[in-house]
C-alpha cells in the first residue's frame, strides 16, 4: 500500500489542469474539523475536456481500483467516457487512496458544490491552492450517504461548523 500523500496527489491533478473540488473527510479537515482520514475525497468538474485531463492524471498517478480481493489494486483503462458514470471510482495510486465521487450523496456534484466552495491555501505549499467544498456540504452530504462512519463524525463536524459560524 502507497503512503499517503495528498500533497502529491494534488500536485499531479494540477499539472494536468483538472478542475475539481475537495470533498469528504480532507475538506472537513481543511475546514478545521480533527477528523483522520487515509484517503482523498474529489468531485471533478463533468466537461469532457475536462475529464481527459483527468484520465490524463490518473495515469501519471498510477491509479488502479481498489478492491479488498487485490491490496495493489486492478488495472484499468480510465476513459473520459467511463469517468463521467459511475458515482464512486474508489482508487489506489502511487501517493495513497484517491475516490473520485462525480455526484456526493445528497448533492448534485461538482456545480451544485462549487457554489459554496473556496478556495484555501494548503498550509505546507504556498504556491498551491485548491477548492473545498464547506463544511456544511460535507455534512449534508454524510448525512444523506448514512454510512456508519459518516454517522459518528456528524456531531464532530457539526460543532466544528457551529464554532466556525460562531
Amino acid at each position: 500500500m502507497a503512503e499517503f500523500d495528498p500533497v502529491a496527489m494534488l500536485r499531479v491533478l494540477y499539472a494536468h489542469r483538472v478542475q475539481f473540488l475537495i470533498v469528504g473527510g480532507i475538506a472537513a479537515r481543511l475546514r478545521g474539523a480533527p477528523l483522520l482520514t487515509q484517503d482523498m475525497d474529489i468531485t471533478p468538474a463533468p466537461d469532457r475536456a475536462n475529464l481527459e485531463r483527468l484520465a490524463g492524471a490518473l495515469k501519471d498517478l498510477d491509479a488502479r481500483l481498489r478492491t479488498a480481493a487485490e491490496p495493489n489494486g486492478v488495472s484499468f483503462p480510465f476513459d473520459p467516457g467511463l469517468l463521467e458514470h459511475p458515482n464512486v471510482w474508489t482508487l489506489i495510486t502511487t501517493h495513497g487512496d484517491l475516490d473520485l465521487v462525480v455526484s456526493p450523496s445528497g448533492t448534485d456534484g461538482y456545480r451544485d458544490l462549487i457554489r459554496d466552495a473556496d478556495e484555501l491555501k494548503v498550509a505546507t505549499e504556498p504556491d498551491l491552492a485548491v477548492q473545498v467544498a464547506s463544511l456544511a456540504d460535507v455534512i449534508r452530504s454524510k448525512e444523506a450517504a448514512g454510512r456508519e462512519k459518516d454517522r459518528a463524525a456528524l456531531p464532530l463536524l457539526r460543532r466544528t461548523l457551529e464554532e466556525a459560524d460562531g
